[in-house]
């Protein structure tokens, strides 16, 4: 049998709140980027005012920041994790309710399962890590 690390050191923790940053900053840039009539090929309608998605990828882009700051001192950061692990799961209520409520997208349904799993990923790491000031690695 194979033994499974327990992922108790906080680079664990680090490594993955760091991927998780930089899919924020694809998504973030995308958004703020992508011109409007792409984001019809995700299914979704025409945007005829900008502002809503520029506004949705400069969130993403604030929390890259949240994400590397709590990367990069879990210690210190840890009210920063927990911050991190909520938004994922506010943003999985949200994105399942706006599924089933107004839209069957795959586009929404999957950033929902997505955002779950980053969640359940970060919760998992943080109840493992050792985040005492003498763990840090």
């Amino acid at each position: 049998m194979i033994m499974i690390e327990k992922f108790t050191n906080p680079k664990f923790l680090r490594i993955f709140l760091y991927l998780v940053a930089v899919h924020s900053f694809i998504v973030g840039v995308n958004l703020i980027f992508f011109p409007p009539e792409w984001m019809i090929k995700f299914g979704f309608n025409p945007i005829t005012e900008n502002f809503f998605k520029v506004q949705g990828g400069v969130f993403h882009l604030v929390m890259v920041v949240a994400y590397i700051m709590a990367g990069l001192n879990p210690v210190e950061c840890k009210k920063l994790i927990l911050f991190a692990i909520i938004t994922k799961f506010i943003a999985t209520v949200f994105l399942f309710t706006y599924f089933l409520l107004y839209t069957e997208m795959i586009t929404v349904f999957l950033s929902g399962v997505s955002d779950f799993i980053m969640g359940i990923i970060i919760l998992y790491l943080y109840k493992k890590a050792d985040l005492t000031k003498n763990s840090e690695a």
